[in-house]
């Protein structure tokens, strides 16, 4: 279709996205397929739950609660898809003790997809990333952090495609500047190149040389700031881009109860979704595609 207006805000803790008159995706057809998108961010080697005296966050969060959910959730769906944006390191004595196994290997038991590299990801060099690769069996994308001249070289991808049920993914990674919030001798000769020049490339290259259905961006540019409202962000990249139909933020550890719903360079809807830090939320978006691939879409965060 020329037009895809396919995302309608509801109140609560969802939103609909709608497409070719659907006003819901139980009304599609019996040939609609279903991609259900899971994703974390900002975790920061939180493993065990909040203490019950917690002042903010009493009994929150938690890897065992998170894999009871996505276990029942790949249950309801086997088109299931698992992502984190970035920040998987530094927060707890675990980091300190482990420098990154833990995390990577239990997030590899719960069997995630593709994951993105957060400024903290740097926390222990990059060396010390490199170094727990292996323990990593999932999939790293970063499409603006040229690491030619660095361990990384090769072995962190700018996109990934996966196809679910015959819908073809494409997922790319983005990471914030790490000039002045890390330490150089932490990123070395990591290079920085500009998210919305490296996004357009990308996009065009997922939507018409892969022939994508529908891409994804994980993001950890953060979500918005208000004291610097033309910074890059999650909000402003949607803006003045085109053809990404999601992006899944981090780094400004904003809660979302909802998807939030903005215009691209085409005047057509993206998604824009984070769910807070610490393991605390999970975040759901299930796109459908009816037999002629209009997309709808349904999104929501769910607490651990």
């Amino acid at each position: 279709m020329e037009r895809k207006n396919f995302i309608k805000q509801l109140g609560g803790a969802s939103a609909l996205a709608m497409v070719g008159g659907f006003a819901l995706p139980s009304f599609m057809g019996k040939q609609q397929r279903q991609i259900t998108i899971l994703h974390t961010n900002d975790t920061h080697s939180h493993i065990e739950p909040f203490k019950g005296n917690h002042s903010t966050n009493p009994n929150g969060g938690g890897v065992a609660r998170r894999a009871t959910l996505i276990e029942q959730i790949r249950k309801e769906n086997q088109h299931t898809l698992l992502l984190d944006a970035g920040d998987i390191f530094q927060g707890t004595p675990y980091f300190n003790y482990f420098e990154g196994a833990l995390e990577f290997k239990l997030m590899s038991m719960l069997k995630y997809d593709v994951a993105t590299l957060g400024n903290h990801d740097f926390d222990n060099s990059i060396d010390g990333f490199y170094k727990q690769m292996p323990n990593a069996k999932f999939d790293f994308v970063s499409a603006n952090y040229d690491f030619k001249n660095t361990v990384l070289d090769s072995h962190i991808k700018p996109y990934k495609i996966i196809v679910k049920d015959g819908i073809k993914i494409g997922i790319f990674g983005l990471g914030i500047d790490l000039e002045g919030l890390v330490n150089k001798k932490m990123y070395k000769e990591t290079g920085y190149l500009d998210p919305i020049e490296i996004t357009q490339d990308i996009t065009n290259t997922l939507k018409k040389e892969e022939k994508c259905d529908l891409i994804v961006c994980l993001s950890h540019l953060g979500y918005y700031y208000k004291n610097n409202p033309d910074k890059i962000s999650d909000l402003n990249l949607a803006k003045v881009t085109k053809d990404i139909d999601l992006i899944i933020g981090g780094h400004t550890h904003t809660f979302l109860p909802k998807p939030t719903l903005v215009k691209n360079s085409d005047g057509k809807n993206v998604l824009v979704n984070q769910v807070g830090a610490y393991g605390m939320n999970l975040g759901r978006i299930d796109f459908y595609f009816d037999e002629q691939d209009n997309k709808s879409a349904t999104g929501t965060t769910i607490l651990v």
